[in-house]
């Protein structure tokens, strides 16, 4: 399910101006990286006292967190494409790749220098590259009993919870909404939405807005759920979300969470019955197998281009 919440702000851009946007995975970095500031500014990090948990401190500082952190993450990436995008709109699409993977770095970069900043959540910046102890804010306790033999705690349960709304709310909103139908309008031909009044800088900029948000929530929740951070994970996590995408067909939301589930089932059961040495090439093999088969990925639908 973080798989697959990652994955939807990939589908989101892509489905729009089909740029794959590999510093989405580094936008969802920072993300994390402003949330532990934020709980450090707040004093629940680097360790909140167990009283902190539940009371109205706690409340505040998630509420900060959930409209702050993507805030930022999708103003940021308004400014990506503003400065680094926008301008090549109408140049081959390698060209944007191509600034997609520098903006990337950019990003990277600043997560390393900002795990140095000398503050308590970050060990007073004593090592840059070290990963961060995102505080425990949400309980490991089996919701099934200690005794049970499968383990569903609160950590799991937000997941899903914020998840799979999440995915009904962006459907409702690309499917019934006018600003859905400018998204799938732009989509489908920006000349001639052009042509009908469609703003179409203003659509994809919103878009970017969108995604990013998405980035920041799902960064959120990676942090609440694994309690670590480090200025790296954005590619590591990038990498599966992304293939979760092409996997499920990307373009399509609904894909996107399914690519997100498989994704995960494939890389735990890769995990439990081969070996962890093998489990990324266990996931591109059958990546490479569906794209062989089926191109469009399991839920997306091949389209003719006229040239």
């Amino acid at each position: 399910m973080i798989i697959a919440l990652i994955a939807l702000g990939y589908t989101m851009v892509y489905g729009l101006v089909e740029l794959i946007n590999f510093a989405h995975g580094d936008l969802f970095m920072l993300g994390g990286f402003c949330a532990l500031t934020l709980l450090g500014a707040l004093g629940l990090a680097p360790l909140p006292s167990a009283d902190q948990i539940g009371s109205a401190t706690w409340w505040f500082s998630c509420a900060v967190l959930f409209t702050v952190v993507p805030l930022f993450c999708g103003g940021l990436n308004w400014l990506i494409d503003r400065l680094a995008y926008r301008p090549l709109r109408s140049a081959p699409r390698l060209v944007p790749l191509v600034s997609a993977l520098g903006v990337s770095f950019i990003l990277l970069n600043l997560g390393l220098f900002w795990g140095g900043v000398p503050i308590e959540a970050f060990d007073m910046g004593a090592s840059a590259a070290a990963p961060k102890d995102f505080p425990q804010l949400v309980s490991n306790t089996n919701l099934l009993g200690e005794s049970s033999f499968i383990l569903f705690s609160p950590k799991d349960l937000l997941v899903i919870c914020v998840t799979l709304p999440l995915l009904v709310v962006l459907v409702l909103l690309v499917t019934r909404t006018q600003f859905g139908r400018a998204m799938r309008a732009v989509a489908q031909n920006p000349t001639a939405a052009r042509l009908v009044g469609i703003d179409v800088d203003r659509i994809i900029s919103l878009t970017f807005i969108l995604g990013g948000a998405l980035a920041g929530v799902a960064s959120i929740i990676y942090a609440f759920y694994n309690n670590t951070i480090f200025f790296q994970m954005g590619y590591r996590v990038g990498i599966d979300a992304f293939t979760a995408a092409v996997l499920g067909g990307i373009g399509n939301l609904v894909g996107s969470v399914v690519g997100g589930i498989l994704i995960g089932l494939i890389r735990a059961f890769s995990d439990q019955y081969i070996s962890t040495e093998w489990t990324n090439t266990v996931v591109f093999m059958i990546l490479i197998a569906v794209l062989v088969f089926r191109p469009a990925g399991l839920l997306g639908r091949s389209a003719k281009e006229k040239v």
